[in-house]
């Protein structure tokens, strides 16, 4: 399963002109030189401008992060470095965008989209991509993606990386092929909904009836116990991944139940063999506010861990 601890809180898509444009905006860059070249030599160069002075890498990440205007005179090393616009208020030129993207990926890990570069692809890149991406540029990136592919074989390709994907990769990926690919979508969800876990995470998405063997299931269209806490913690996950808040986790699990019932749920996620099940039961336990099921979170982890040293 892809991992989805990002550093960073998941970032909106960036948009960037060609690499030419960007690389022609370099301060001294030689005329019509290699961009990808001189992209290279520029994001050593702005490494060793801002690796010794914290205060201008700071300024860089907060801009980029924040994408608007900054009041007052912008830093003179980021003007004379061509990241921001010399004037005021001041914002990122698409050199400084590109410069803070790149920087963010090398202290972090983390890659934020670039509108358009998720064309070339395969679905599994797709499905973590989008996770961060507005309606909008959603519809953009995804038709941009679609260009050239058969839809029946793209939604086909993107139901058989739902299961790889991560809990919001997921969500999206169900997501897609409930509401953008029509008859080729549905075929490829029914598909799905025979799957093990997957299936139940459709089915509890979707309002459909999973057709898995599941853990325990009685083959009359419900998940297990098994399958249900999978599918539950995977939904629960998904908020968490999109930087949720704990009462929206928590709301996601109690399904509107009273704690005496919130308390049973949440019991029944000892038995989701999910990545994502520890968290889930840390907000329970840090954020509930009902001590009943607080206590019933805390047991269910330790019956997790236990689960899990088992075997």
């Amino acid at each position: 399963m892809a991992p989805y601890d990002d550093t960073l809180p998941l970032q909106p898509p960036i948009h960037l002109p060609p690499d030419g444009e960007l690389a022609a905006a370099v301060p001294g860059a030689p005329a019509d030189g290699d961009p990808a070249q001189v992209l290279r030599a520029w994001a050593l160069t702005c490494r060793d401008a801002l690796g010794g002075e914290e205060g201008l890498l700071l300024e860089l990440v907060r801009r980029f992060l924040a994408r608007d205007p900054a009041a007052g005179e912008p830093p003179a090393a980021l003007a004379r470095l061509g990241l921001v616009r010399d004037s005021a208020p001041y914002e990122l030129t698409p050199l400084g965008l590109w410069t803070g993207r790149e920087l963010i990926a090398e202290v972090t890990g983390q890659r934020v989209p670039v509108m358009g570069s998720l064309a070339g692809g395969d679905a599994a890149a797709l499905l973590h991509g989008l996770r961060s991406y507005p309606e909008p540029e959603r519809d953009e990136e995804l038709a941009g993606w679609l260009a050239g592919r058969d839809r029946a074989a793209a939604a086909a390709e993107i139901a058989a990386a739902v299961g790889g994907a991560s809990p919001l990769g997921r969500a999206v990926g169900i997501e897609l092929l409930a509401t953008r690919f029509g008859e080729d979508g549905h075929r490829a969800l029914d598909g799905l909904l025979a799957e093990p876990r997957t299936g139940a995470v459709v089915a509890a998405r979707l309002g459909r009836d999973h057709r898995g063997d599941g853990t325990g299931g009685g083959g009359d269209g419900r998940p297990g116990s098994g399958e249900l806490a999978w599918a539950l913690v995977d939904m629960a996950a998904a908020l968490l991944e999109f930087g949720g808040e704990a009462d929206e986790v928590v709301e996601s699990v109690a399904l509107g139940l009273d704690p005496e019932e919130q308390a049973g749920t949440v019991a029944l996620l000892a038995l989701a063999d999910h990545p994502g099940a520890e968290a889930v039961l840390r907000v329970f336990i840090d954020h509930h506010p009902d001590a009943r099921v607080s206590a019933s979170a805390r047991k269910a982890l330790r019956r997790l861990r236990g689960l899990a040293a088992r075997g």
